[in-house]
């Protein structure tokens, strides 16, 4: 354990200047979110691993530490496009302006408010959504935040953003299941794929075994690409929220790396400043912006707070400047020059949207340890109370076959779903294409709903409630 700990700890250790009570309370909130990582792990993980188990296509006991080192993968080689649509759900700008004990409030508020409610579920074993879970708790506390200190609130757009992926993926994802099971069903027909394993023994052909474990394979990664993110997120708004003069920004980026993208926007939007175009004031605004930041650009101090928010700030402003430019249809652009602001805007972007490494493997190492402790419940769940039957072969494959497409696409979107919410509706899709609403178990339907239904606002007001505990004694 101590080993673990260090390993974890010491890329960073060296790096924290803070003293007394903060130093306390910043550890409280790191090991907090390596617990709510590790309680994603046998919560969500669970999932990946049931159809597999249910079949006898594996037996835990292989089955447990297989999905862990996927889950592990996924993390590692997943981006932080969704990491960072999750931190961009709390006003972080105004966050860095006040005392670090705010940022701790904030913090401990979302990381246990999610911890209970994922820590609950988990013992009546119902399959709910840890990404719901955590949004809903970002959002509470950003709207305690905004009560006591004003400023921008919660991101209502990236929030709606991110609700309408969650509310689609279950129904894509019994849409998508039921479709796939029709078709094998009653065009493939293949007998053996509908076949209920019986005992211990009853593996499937080695064919669909190997389907089976591929399935699981891919929803392990998509899990660990896509919900790990969310891990990356909370853990660099502690770092960002304790430390911003180190994290607010990607210090390893060199300033000329930076001034050459700044350079290059300014060379593309010159050939456009000066024309007599009715999109005239965008172009000069972009331009004013980006002398600016140059301007600034030795303000990128790692060991001065204000300087690198303003900094920040102002990388912001510029991005910003450029998708006006970019996205809007009646702005007439040559291609290439779209193409350079593009490229110019996604170097930029890395300024501030950044997770180290140790950030990164922190993640992976708590997501991939959870997944091997705890997941029975929610596997049995799975596998044997969604419907009133076992499942058979083609219907976890299908299962799995729909969540890993979904989850993986909406990691590309950079866009948070639940793996939960798909792969449950997913089983329950094939079992409606199998035998119609009757092979569904309506006791365990009507929790799951339930679950379902009271994850956001349950989360929201936990976090809410307990932001404002914690400021009464800051």
């Amino acid at each position: 354990m101590i080993s673990l700990f260090s390993m974890i700890t010491l890329p960073f250790i060296g790096q924290i200047d803070l003293s007394g009570s903060v130093l306390i309370v910043f550890f409280i909130c790191f090991f907090a979110v390596v617990a709510f990582e590790f309680v994603n792990g046998f919560h969500d993980t669970a999932n990946a691993v049931a159809t597999v188990i249910y079949t006898r296509a594996l037996k835990p006991v292989y089955a447990i530490p297989w999905s862990g080192l996927w889950n592990f993968l996924g993390v590692f080689v997943g981006g932080v496009a969704v990491a960072m649509g999750i931190l961009k759900l709390v006003p972080l700008n105004e966050l860095m302006g006040l005392p670090v004990k705010v940022g701790a409030c904030l913090v401990l508020a979302v990381l246990l408010g999610s911890i209970i409610w994922n820590l609950g579920t988990w013992y009546l074993g119902i399959p709910c959504s840890s990404s719901h879970t955590l949004i809903g708790a970002m959002i509470g506390g950003s709207l305690a935040f905004t009560w006591y200190y004003g400023g921008s609130g919660v991101n209502w757009a990236k929030a709606g953003e991110i609700g309408s992926s969650l509310v689609l993926s279950p129904v894509i994802g019994f849409g998508a299941a039921w479709l796939v099971m029709y078709l094998l069903k009653n065009v493939f027909k293949s007998a053996h794929l509908f076949h209920i394993p019986q005992g211990d023994d009853d593996q499937p052909p080695l064919l669909t075994r190997l389907l089976l474990i591929t399935t699981c394979t891919l929803v392990s990664f998509f899990h660990g690409s896509n919900d790990g993110q969310k891990g990356v997120g909370l853990l660099m708004l502690i770092m960002i929220a304790f430390l911003p003069a180190r994290f607010a920004v990607n210090h390893a980026i060199p300033n000329n790396k930076i001034l050459a993208s700044l350079n290059q926007t300014e060379q593309v939007i010159q050939k456009y400043t000066g024309a007599n175009r009715p999109d005239q004031s965008l172009f000069i605004t972009l331009n004013a912006t980006i002398e600016q930041t140059k301007a600034q650009i030795n303000n990128k101090d790692p060991k001065n707070a204000a300087k690198t928010y303003s900094f920040r700030k102002q990388i912001q402003a510029v991005m910003k400047n450029i998708k006006a430019i970019t996205e809007d249809e009646k702005v007439k652009l040559d291609n290439n020059d779209k193409t350079e602001l593009t490229k110019a805007a996604t170097d930029l972007d890395k300024v501030t949207d950044f997770a180290p490494i140790w950030v990164i493997a922190t993640i992976s190492i708590s997501l991939g340890l959870g997944t091997m402790i705890g997941w029975k419940r929610i596997v049995v769940t799975i596998g044997e109370k969604i419907g009133n039957q076992h499942l058979n072969y083609a219907q976890g494959a299908t299962a799995e076959i729909v969540a890993a497409s979904t989850i993986g696409l909406s990691t590309g979107f950079g866009l948070p779903v639940s793996t939960t919410h798909v792969l449950s509706s997913g089983i329950a899709g094939a079992m409606v294409a199998s035998e119609g609403t009757k092979n569904l178990n309506s006791g365990t339907i009507k929790n799951i709903a339930l679950a379902w239904v009271l994850t956001l606002p349950v989360s929201i007001a936990l976090s809410f409630l307990l932001f404002m505990l914690f400021h009464l004694f800051v």
